[in-house]
Order: C-alpha cells, then sequence, then structure tokens
C-alpha cells in the first residue's frame, strides 16, 4: 500500500492585519491548517519547523502529530527529512480556508508524474504547496513557497509534463486575500475567532 503523508510548513508570515499581534495571527493560520489536515483521509499528516519555532508546532499540532525539525523552510528540506513514505505534499500554513479536496488533488497526479504543484490564486506569486514522490528527482530545484511558480518547476524537469500543476487556492498574505474570506465556508474556526475579536 502506498504510504503518504501532507505536511504543513510552518514558516514565517510577512503580514497580518491591521490590529492584530503577528505571532498570534500566525498560530491562528497554522492552527486551522492542522487541523485541517487532521480530517484527510487515506492520508498521513505532520507538521514542519526550523528548532526556533519548535514551541509554535507544540501548540497546534494534534496527539500524535509527527513534528519535523527541518534547517530551511523549504519543502525540499521536509522532502529530505521524511523516511518510509512513498508519496508527500508539503503545505503552506497560511492558508485557513483550502478546501480538503484543493490538497487532496495535488497527491492525485503521482501516479503518473514526479512531482505536481499547486499554484497561489490571488494576489502576489508563490506556491499553495508541492507534492512529490519519494525520494525526489534530483533534478526539483530548491523551492520558496513564497516566490516559486509552476513555470519554474516545470523549466527544471526533463520534460515540463512531468509536472503537473494542480487545483490553487489563496494564501492570506494581505488585505486583498482577507477580504476574499467566505464566512459561510466551514472551517478556520481560530483565525475567523482572532478576526471577530474573540479571544482564542
Amino acid at each position: 500500500m502506498i504510504r503518504r503523508v501532507v505536511v504543513a510548513l510552518l514558516g514565517p508570515v510577512s503580514w497580518a492585519p491591521p490590529g492584530i499581534d503577528p505571532g498570534r495571527w500566525r498560530t491562528a493560520l497554522a492552527e486551522d491548517v492542522v487541523d485541517l489536515l487532521a480530517t484527510l483521509n487515506e492520508v498521513e499528516t505532520a507538521v514542519a519547523v526550523t528548532p526556533a519555532d519548535r514551541r509554535l508546532a507544540d501548540a497546534v499540532v494534534w496527539p500524535g502529530t509527527a513534528v519535523y525539525e527541518v534547517a530551511e523552510t523549504t519543502p525540499n528540506a521536509v522532502f529530505a527529512a521524511l523516511a518510509g513514505y512513498d508519496q508527500a505534499a508539503v503545505v503552506a500554513a497560511d492558508a485557513p480556508d483550502v478546501p480538503g479536496l484543493t490538497l487532496g488533488k495535488l497527491l492525485r497526479p503521482l501516479s503518473s508524474r514526479p512531482v505536481a504543484v499547486a499554484p497561489v490564486e490571488g494576489t502576489g506569486p508563490g506556491l499553495l504547496g508541492v507534492a512529490a514522490r519519494l525520494p525526489v528527482p534530483g533534478w526539483l530545484p530548491t523551492l520558496d513557497l513564497d516566490t516559486a511558480a509552476p513555470a519554474e518547476v516545470r523549466a527544471a524537469a526533463p520534460q515540463p509534463g512531468d509536472v503537473a500543476v494542480t487545483a490553487g487556492w489563496r494564501r492570506l498574505r494581505g488585505p486583498a486575500d482577507l477580504g476574499a474570506l467566505d464566512p459561510a465556508f466551514e472551517g478556520w474556526d481560530a483565525t475567523r475567532a482572532l478576526l471577530s475579536g474573540r479571544p482564542g
């Protein structure tokens, strides 16, 4: 049976809404993404952080969730830290309302392609996540989820078709992204509570 894991990469968050403490904002985003991962079927879930952010990981993970400490906040560092898995996806931790189906679509192409990427919708460059068969192909460049683009990954592949581009989703990195949140959409409870001014 194929072993799959989805890892939330708790990287730095460069923006917070006015009036909200950046540390509390980052924690709320991470908590919502980790909670979402816990609902996924047929995959294991984990969190990855640098050693300096271990306290953040411990504050948001569910009991028994694996926490990987990595030297840098790149998908490549996370892939290198994993053992015993056939496929892995690394996703940004500032997309608290991402649908589980979108994350599932990131893994699906790995049955026929070595790498898949999900772009960021909305403002700015970057990726929502990267998935790969393990061990990752040697041609995969070092990726920064904040700046990388699907075209960059495809350009590095022996053939562009080796990289699947799956459904994207927004990350909360600015006012325009915040305005796109749908209050009727389920989930993102910690982020919702922080934005509404309720204690969390």
